[in-house]
């Protein structure tokens, strides 16, 4: 994987390479100038005025004395060599003082630029915070809420924090929607059970109107399933605000003797496995992640005789508990399982939507979890079925 470097590295070379080239060039102005400046003053040494002459020089040499022509140039000499002095001097200072404050200056590049980008690094921390919430609609009470001068990176934020907010309010109002119009629909679904129920025992009724009666209350119970799984799925979607106390190895012992006779209908065995598994949250929410797993389980099996459902309830660490429900049953591909956990999903023929489902139950069991802070884990079991695995935190002593 090729590591690119990050935007502040990038800003801080590129002030540093802009202060470099402007050292060079003011370093080399400078000694062009300095030179011209020797030229000038040297040349104006020996340049006579107009109508004199400048020869009457004497220098004594080491008890020679020089005269006219030869003292000049003697002493344009002893110039040329101060000149070669003087300007290496002033090239080898000066690159030492352009590499010194050159340093000082990416250095202070690389502060400038994390100062300017820090507000850039907050808006990336709240979108990681969005993304990494286990449902999208939880982590959509994030603000970025930056302070300061009204500039791009603050219109940036604020764009931002709008978005997140219109997003908020769409995914809060549908689950008002849902669970409104659930809640809504039950009582005309109530009103004709009792209206088939009534006609269906009438003296007068006829064998074609009780068979009439037992598909319509067949097909009524199966859309009152429907909307207590979607009342029950737009509750388990919402914080868990009051907790108590709860055993996962109780709720498991009190599903399965619930389900014993869906069970022994499905001529399919259960074992349970309870150890001591504490956590706290909403007990029926609980109970209901539970019966649901256990549910899927019996449902979506072998239906010779020869399937099982092994539950498991245990305590993996300090601070996480665990419901285990694995069965006998039809082979999964391991790409279809993260579909199972999405509301309606079917995976082929043997995951249709029955008078007895609703098609909701792995979304509730992922949703109940959410809410309680834990999450689920799933996979293919050697020899078909499916493995399906409950984490909460576990409860404080």
């Amino acid at each position: 994987m090729k590591v690119r470097p990050t935007l502040r590295l990038r800003l801080t070379l590129v002030y540093g390479a802009l202060f470099f080239l402007a050292g060079l060039t003011l370093l080399g102005v400078t000694y062009f100038l300095f030179n011209q400046q020797l030229n000038r003053s040297f040349e104006s040494r020996y340049a006579a005025e107009p109508g004199k002459t400048k020869n009457l020089i004497f220098i004594e040499k080491g008890g020679v004395e020089l005269r006219g022509q030869d003292a000049i140039n003697w002493l344009r000499q002893q110039e040329e060599e101060l000149r070669g002095v003087a300007i290496t001097s002033l090239l080898s200072q000066g690159a030492i003082a352009l590499v010194v404050v050159g340093g000082a200056a990416v250095g202070l590049g690389w502060v400038v630029a994390g100062r300017v980008l820090a507000p850039l690094h907050l808006v990336t921390a709240t979108a990681r915070k969005i993304a990494a919430a286990p449902m999208a609609e939880r982590g959509l009470h994030e603000r970025i809420a930056l302070q300061g001068p009204a500039d791009e990176v603050k219109d940036l934020a604020d764009t931002f924090d709008t978005m997140v907010e219109r997003l908020d309010h769409s995914f809060d109002g549908q689950r008002r929607f849902v669970a409104n119009a659930s809640h809504e629909l039950r009582t005309p679904l109530t009103l004709n059970r009792a209206l088939v129920e009534l006609a269906m025992h009438r003296r007068t009724a006829s064998s074609d109107v009780k068979e009439l009666g037992e598909s319509l209350l067949e097909i009524n119970t199966r859309h009152e399933r429907l909307i207590s799984g979607l009342l029950l799925l737009a509750r388990s979607e919402q914080e868990i605000a009051e907790r108590s106390p709860v055993d996962l190895a109780d709720v498991v012992t009190h599903v399965i003797a619930h389900t014993e006779r869906d069970a022994a209908d499905a001529k399919v065995s259960v074992y349970e496995v309870s150890a001591q598994a504490p956590t706290t949250g909403d007990a029926l929410l609980l109970e209901r992640l539970v019966h649901n797993l256990v549910e899927n389980g019996i449902r979506y099996n072998l239906d010779d005789g020869t399937g099982w459902v092994r539950v498991v309830s245990r305590t993996v660490s300090e601070g996480r508990v665990e419901v285990e429900v694995s069965n006998t049953g039809p082979s999964v591909p391991p790409y279809d399982v993260p579909l199972l956990f999405k509301p309606f999903h079917r995976l082929g023929t043997e995951r249709t939507v029955t008078g007895t489902s609703a098609g909701l139950g792995l979304s509730i069991v992922r949703s109940v979890a959410v809410a309680h802070g834990g999450d689920i884990r799933a996979w293919p079991r050697d020899g078909g079925g499916l493995v399906v695995v409950a984490a909460l935190p576990r409860a404080r002593d």
